[in-house]
């Protein structure tokens, strides 16, 4: 089986990423991973960047991890794919098929509510996941649910509780949707709990994630570094 992490946070980008891009990549590459997907926090989120900056600095900035991430990969034989990691409120989402340039020639997203954006997203070919919907923190004040703006949610967070994962798949087996997993790493090779995606045959890119979700192939597995 191949396998694939499917939710980490790299620095410089995300603010609270504790592990450089080289490292993140080494560590995944080592332990045997076929490819990896970099979703650091977004423009809305926990980015490690002045806000002030105009919209396309701060573009170039949030995918530069990602493309350092892919020349890595290619060096050292683990794929590395783009996504990024939406936030309102403490409620995330992970977002994938979408590109640098998409991005640079939509800067209305910004100005867009989280449901309308989310929408808009999908509509552009963009796949939306919820990212631990249950998750309980003391700066989420609620939690947010957004069935008719996500193709599917992610039930296995391997930073999440065991409470926080049930209410998950849950909610995703409730209302029938895609079912994924991902360790949400922040610190490389120090994480011990994951989490992530495994295929029969190896990813070409995101899209073709997309499509093996889409089609119900896929199987979430749970992994420990030791």
């Amino acid at each position: 089986m191949y396998r694939y992490e499917t939710h980490l946070h790299t620095a410089p980008v995300s603010r609270c990423g504790a592990a450089t891009v080289q490292d993140t990549v080494n560590f995944y590459k080592g332990m045997g991973y076929d490819g990896i997907f970099i979703t650091n926090h977004f423009l809305d989120g926990n980015i490690n960047i002045d806000y002030g900056k105009p919209y396309a600095e701060k573009i170039e900035f949030y995918f530069s991890d990602y493309e350092k991430g892919a020349e890595i990969g290619k060096e050292i034989g683990i794929k590395v794919f783009p996504g990024i990691e939406s936030s309102y409120g403490g409620t995330d989402f992970l977002i994938y098929g979408l590109d640098k340039e998409w991005f640079l020639k939509n800067p209305r997203i910004m100005e867009m509510d989280k449901r309308s954006q989310l929408k808009f997203i999908r509509q552009s070919g963009g796949f939306v996941i919820q990212a631990h919907p249950f998750r309980e923190a003391s700066y989420i004040d609620h939690i947010r649910l957004y069935p008719d703006c996500v193709d599917g949610v992610e039930v296995i967070n391997a930073n999440r509780t065991e409470r926080e994962n049930k209410m998950a798949r849950l909610y995703a087996e409730t209302y029938g949707f895609i079912m994924t997993a991902g360790s949400d790493n922040h610190i490389g090779g120090e994480q011990v709990k994951l989490a992530g995606m495994e295929f029969e045959t190896p990813l070409r890119d995101e899209f073709d994630y997309i499509r093996r979700l889409t089609n119900g192939e896929g199987k979430i597995f749970v992994a420990v570094n030791e």
